[in-house]
């Protein structure tokens, strides 16, 4: 399999974990699931609310196969493009609980790098022969 596909499948995962424990430490904290159950948080949950949720965490989870399977040049935008709309989700629906910006600014660091790796991604059919260090035989 190639190293790029790799490397931007492991990030996803990374991404993914930080997200998931995220969550986790924001249900720990007092009386957060309480204020979601009764309807008194920040934001009231809706089902609609939760499904764009599901929609958008959907795309870091899809981006883990994806990273690996699809061809160069859509791989390399699905990746550009979806760490962008994963980033912007991050930020705009973050909380202020120490322990969620952390995670957010391990999330978005960990995303620009996926962006940066999926930018710099050399095409592999541009000139097979010296890809991924490989060297011309004369």
């Amino acid at each position: 399999m190639d190293e790029m596909k790799t490397r931007l499948s492991t990030l996803w995962v990374f991404v993914m974990f930080n997200i998931i424990f995220a969550d986790i430490l924001s249900f720990m904290t007092p009386g957060f699931l309480e204020g979601i159950m009764a309807g008194t948080g920040e934001i009231q949950i809706t089902q609609g609310l939760l499904l764009v949720f599901a929609v958008l965490l959907e795309i870091p989870i899809a981006m883990i196969v994806l990273s690996r399977v699809l061809p160069y040049r859509v791989n390399r935008w699905a990746n550009i493009i979806a760490a962008i709309i994963t980033s912007l989700f991050v930020i705009g629906g973050g909380s202020t609980f120490l322990h969620y910006i952390f995670f957010a600014t391990v999330e978005v660091l960990c995303m620009a790098l996926i962006v940066w790796n999926a930018w710099r991604w050399p095409n592999p059919e541009a000139n097979p022969a010296t890809y991924q260090g490989a060297s011309v035989k004369a």
